[in-house]
């Protein structure tokens, strides 16, 4: 029952949302719905960790060979929790920005998490195209009605990006339908499949594009910085710490059970695709002036790094990001959180106009630096554990006879995030301050509740990385038996 409260209990508070037209009474009951479904998520995840069935099916489209079919396994559990602790951060951090109709917002707000809910536990294919469009109709609503001066033309591009892939998604989940002894959506019926070389490989690239496009992969993020730079930061925390995920998450969970021979041939093209977006973006980020912008192409190395992890097809590689997954989203909130406050005290998102703050808000800046420490991977911290299992993961495939420089590449990655991000903490918290920093800042009691939280998640798991590890192992060792990888599953 767990599994199904955590999509009814967002769906259900969005719905409600709509009707209530005091603005404190809808930010109130968003933030009591957030934090009801972290308490499910919590409760999710323990039932994983200790091995216990949660699941739930009722007849859905029956007609077609569809069901209602919900299960947390250590994949699903990892990313539910998220999302479940990930919500209540985000509505504290922004607690005092008003919105226009603001229970439209906090409504398509919480069903936009329903729909998360939905896509990482959905075991039937038809049902989680279903939630994935319930997921991201919302936010294009989201960006489109509380966004910046670029808004329009910025959510029709992220529209035709996101709607193309998912198009793509749909003919590919159909063809696949029609290929099953039973016409059957149901996952297990897909991952029976023995398709052909030729027709995996067809497959293969149609779901790849269409999770690409989410994740998103170097040459499909262009729509990505400028859809963070202009949407509302509550959402942009959601687009860019929980909707990234479903990408990664739909690679895990129906390319590589489904076509593991195309994945196992490809493999070298999509690790060099990361690999090219890892250094791309982290370029990008040295040269960029506006703060939004830098944290957008932050984490696209961080989702490069885990594209190259995932097709190194390794189960340490594999392990660092299932972990990952739940730290980049941690993290990148934390970055987020702190370049709204910047924004909303100081008027300006760009680092030739800060400087100083830390001498006017040594907490704020103490928080700062304990998110660009944990953005580094710098040991002690909560995704040091995820990048070192995925540079041995990375290493230790014997797939590919690139894996020197893949890895070596990769590394790169820890060189140039490690500059970017230290350049944004001298630019905006040291040096001299000036006219618009010299007002100095203090933060409100919700703002430190949420700061807080991260700055817990980043400690605790940077000590004790092991109930994550513990969860999602089992996944794994699946996953790679489902997959036939059996000359990898000791690595």
């Amino acid at each position: 029952m767990t599994v199904l409260l955590l999509f009814l209990v967002p769906l259900i508070g969005g719905l409600v949302s709509f009707f209530l037209r005091d603005a404190k009474l809808a930010r109130g009951w968003a933030l009591l719905l957030s934090f009801a479904a972290m308490a499910l998520s919590i409760k999710g995840f323990a039932d994983v960790r200790n091995e216990t069935v949660s699941d739930f099916t009722a007849p859905w489209l029956g007609s077609l060979g569809s069901s209602f079919s919900l299960s947390l396994d250590g994949l699903s559990g990892i990313l539910t929790l998220l999302t479940g602790i990930a919500y209540p951060i985000i509505l504290l951090a922004t607690w005092k920005t008003d919105y226009r109709k603001a229970n439209n917002f906090f409504g398509l707000l919480l069903l936009t998490q329903a729909g998360l809910m939905g896509v990482f536990t959905a075991t039937d294919a038809l049902l989680f195209y279903f939630f994935w469009e319930l997921a991201l109709i919302p936010v294009y609503f989201l960006c489109s009605g509380w966004g910046g001066e670029r808004r329009i033309p910025v959510t029709f591009k992220f529209f035709i990006y996101t709607f193309t892939g998912s198009v793509i998604m749909l003919v590919a989940l159909l063809y696949l339908y029609a290929q099953t002894p039973d016409s059957s959506f149901a996952m297990q019926s897909f991952y029976s499949l023995k398709l052909s070389n030729g027709t995996q490989g067809f497959i293969f690239w149609m779901l790849f594009v269409a999770f690409a496009v989410k994740m998103p992969i170097f040459p499909f993020h262009t729509w990505q910085p400028d859809t963070y730079e202009q949407s509302p930061t509550a959402v942009t925390m959601v687009l860019s710490g929980l909707m990234v995920k479903m990408g990664v998450f739909g690679v895990l969970r129906w390319v590589l059970p489904v076509v593991p021979n195309a994945a196992y041939i490809w493999g070298d093209v999509v690790m060099s695709l990361s690999v090219i977006g890892i250094i791309y973006a982290s370029l990008l980020a040295l040269q960029q002036d506006d703060l939004k912008r830098l944290v957008a192409y932050s984490s696209i190395a961080h989702i490069g790094l885990m594209g190259a992890a995932i097709f190194a097809e390794t189960r340490t590689g594999l392990q660092g990001v299932l972990i990952q997954l739940f730290h980049h989203g941690v993290n990148i909130i934390g970055l987020w959180i702190v370049v709204e406050l910047i924004e909303r005290q100081f008027g300006t998102r760009k680092l030739s106009q800060l400087g100083g703050i830390a001498q006017k808000a040594p907490g704020l800046t103490i928080l700062l630096v304990l998110v660009a420490f944990a953005n580094v991977s710098l040991p002690l911290t909560n995704s040091f554990a995820g990048e070192f299992l995925m540079f041995n993961g990375i290493w230790s495939s014997g797939g590919t006879q690139y894996r020197v420089v893949f890895t070596v590449l990769a590394t790169l990655s820890i060189i140039l995030g490690a500059a970017y991000t230290l350049k944004m903490v001298q630019a905006v918290f040291f040096g001299a301050a000036n006219e618009q920093t010299a007002v100095g800042y203090r933060l409100r009691p919700a703002e430190t509740v949420s700061l807080l939280l991260v700055a817990a998640l980043i400690l605790w798991f940077g000590f004790y990385p092991q109930p994550l590890i513990n969860a999602t192992e089992p996944f794994v060792k699946g996953l790679l038996k489902v997959a036939n990888y059996s000359n990898y599953i000791a690595r």
